[in-house]
């Protein structure tokens, strides 16, 4: 690893401001595309989708359960496999707490 250069307090603080110009631009490009994220047209869905869900049966809506998102995790596990795949099984299936999303009408 190639050590950093060391400067003088003054040297720094100008370095220092120049990339802080640059963060900001970054964070108004970000928010920018956020923006234009949120704002994309919804598709709708029109397929019956039937899942095995504890519950036996479910239909996509009822893995909404009355809420207005789902949290939707793709885990890889072939029919022939012994196991799942190990880089889905190390991912974290919820990164929020049950009652963050719970209020923020997400099922997970």
């Amino acid at each position: 690893m190639e050590q950093s250069k060391v400067v003088s307090p003054a040297e720094w603080l100008a370095a220092r401001k120049e990339l802080l110009k640059k963060e900001k631009e970054f964070t108004r490009l970000r928010d920018q595309l956020s923006q234009q994220r949120r704002e994309m047209p919804w598709e709708k869905v029109e397929k019956a989708y039937v899942f095995d869900g504890p519950h036996g049966k479910e239909t996509l809506a009822d893995l909404f359960g009355g809420r207005s998102q789902l949290i939707v995790y793709h885990f890889m596990f072939g029919p022939d496999w012994k196991e799942g795949c190990r880089a889905a099984r190390s991912f974290p299936i919820i990164s929020t707490p049950a009652l963050c999303t719970w209020r923020r009408e997400t099922s997970a």
